[in-house]
């Protein structure tokens, strides 16, 4: 796929990858062998039938592409853009035994672009019903289960504690990996289903899950508010000025508009060397962020090495050729201070890999002996992150020890009619995983509200009432006062 060049993308925040020509994609899709066993299908979180929209790309037939794509899959042209498909449907791919996979990822942003160019939308016949559905965050997960129960004639309120709504797509990926105009197209074709968003409202301080439900008069609520509160190091100096996480810088640049100072007044002060830790996606999105802001020298801590880096090699990759220096297998062991409260370095460990951990990682331990300072006047934490702990403290939402909301396998929650889905039950997550979660929850959702659900007919011989399958009757819900 063609790319912007590398040092002239360095310092804009236009999209590096600049998408299919027609005839690529074309040539691309020919390399699909179309399996009988599909073990791509197998390889996507939400099952998406892959050969087949490949298929319609080969017979130039993109809009039977995009609607093959969305039977399962909302968001073609986000999904495209920042779903990990080497770990997933391409991870899998027979062609990628003895050659480069398809390049499955890139064909579904094809398709995806060229829907939002004109202007396309699936949108059934919605015959509405008496129920009415909260959703608590605009993320993915909560974007998945919106649209199912918009579609399934629910009213459809998404609740979203920033000004936009998008979620992690909106705040946590820059521009020049997911454009804000591609958020836009797909919460457009939301509202197309009918689905309301109330922004700037958080819930759990303006009113809580139980009060959605007794008295807002919400028959059923998702939650689906990620897992956006940011992991520190615990080290000596982490509280100095200088010291943020990723998710602030990310957050200021991307939803605040930082990089678009002083047309928006809210800068991001920039040091001359930034030290971001960490390498996964969100350690290259914030180093990559920063040289577009104007550091002059920005490198990467991470104590393992390159290969066991969590990031896309793709990310990786970019990053590097926009001029990220990379420092393997160092680990920091404390902030040094300027005198003034401010950062004037940082003081770090040389590492070696050991015997694999749980995650099935070589484990770093330090070398003896082998501290040294190493100069930044900016660090940036991007070591992962933990679940929000507002709902854990305004509701009684069973949580587990980690403070993530505890589901059943269907993910219901432990208080009736609540359901949850995404990073705020698994963890970190990539976005068609909570996708899929926001999806199945929805699935639940109906369940419990009664709601005939016409993607699963009922097999022939059940017990009937006067020609009526007795497994199609619904229920009245009576409120006790």
């Amino acid at each position: 796929m063609r790319e912007q060049d590398p040092i002239e993308r360095s310092r804009n925040f236009e999209e590096v990858a600049c998408g299919y020509h027609p005839d690529d994609a074309m040539r691309e899709s020919e390399r699909c062998l179309m399996c009988p066993d599909q073990p791509c299908v197998s390889g996507c979180p939400v099952g998406i039938d892959i050969p087949g929209f490949i298929r319609k790309i080969g017979e130039k037939d993109l809009r039977g592409a995009y609607d093959i794509i969305t039977e399962t899959s909302l968001l073609p042209a986000v999904c495209g853009r920042v779903c990990p498909q080497e770990n997933q449907c391409e991870g899998v791919c027979t062609v990628g035994e003895s050659l480069e996979p398809v390049a499955i990822g890139r064909l579904e942003r094809f398709v995806g672009d060229a829907a939002i160019r004109e202007g396309w939308v699936n949108i059934p016949y919605i015959e509405a019903n008496r129920f009415k559905v909260g959703i608590v965050g605009s993320g993915p997960a909560g974007m998945a289960c919106a649209a199912d129960m918009a579609k399934a004639g629910c009213e459809v309120t998404v609740f979203e504690a920033f000004h936009q709504p998008g979620g992690v797509l909106r705040y946590g990926i820059p521009d020049f990996r997911l454009p804000n105009a591609v958020i836009d197209a797909e919460i457009g074709n939301l509202r197309k289903l009918g689905v309301k968003f109330e922004c700037n409202t958080l819930v759990g301080r303006l009113f809580t899950i139980e009060q959605m439900i007794s008295g807002m008069g919400y028959d059923a609520v998702f939650v689906g508010v990620g897992a956006g509160y940011p992991t520190m190091l615990g080290i000596p100096g982490d509280s100095l000025n200088g010291v943020l996480s990723a998710n602030e810088l990310l957050t200021r640049c991307n939803l605040m508009r930082a990089k678009e100072f002083p047309n928006f007044d809210t800068p991001q002060p920039i040091g001359r060397r930034v030290a971001v830790v960490g390498a996964g996606n969100t350690a290259m999105d914030a180093m990559r962020v920063c040289l577009r802001l104007g550091a002059e020298k920005v490198y990467c801590i991470y104590r393992r090495s390159r290969k066991e880096a969590p990031a896309r090699a793709e990310e990786v990759h970019h990053a590097e050729q926009e001029g990220v220096e990379y420092h393997w297998l160092t680990n920091p062991v404390a902030v040094i201070d300027d005198g003034q409260g401010n950062v004037r370095g940082m003081r770090c460990v040389r590492m070696e890999l050991g015997e694999p951990d749980e995650s099935g990682r070589r484990r770093p331990v330090q070398v003896a002996g082998s501290e040294f300072d190493f100069e930044t006047d900016l660090i940036v934490y991007a070591i992962g992150t933990n679940a929000n702990p507002i709902m854990g403290q305004t509701s009684k939402l069973e949580l587990n020890k980690w403070g993530y909301i505890q589901t059943d396998n269907s993910l219901a929650t432990s208080m009736a009619g609540v359901f949850a889905g995404g990073d705020i039950v698994t963890g970190a997550a990539t976005v068609i995983e909570a996708m899929g979660a926001g999806r199945k929850a929805a699935a639940s959702m109906k369940a419990y509200l009664g709601i005939r659900d016409s993607a699963l007919p009922y097999a022939n011989g059940g017990e009937k009432l006067f020609g009526i399958d007795l497994r199609e009757r619904n229920f009245a819900r009576v409120r006790v006062a």
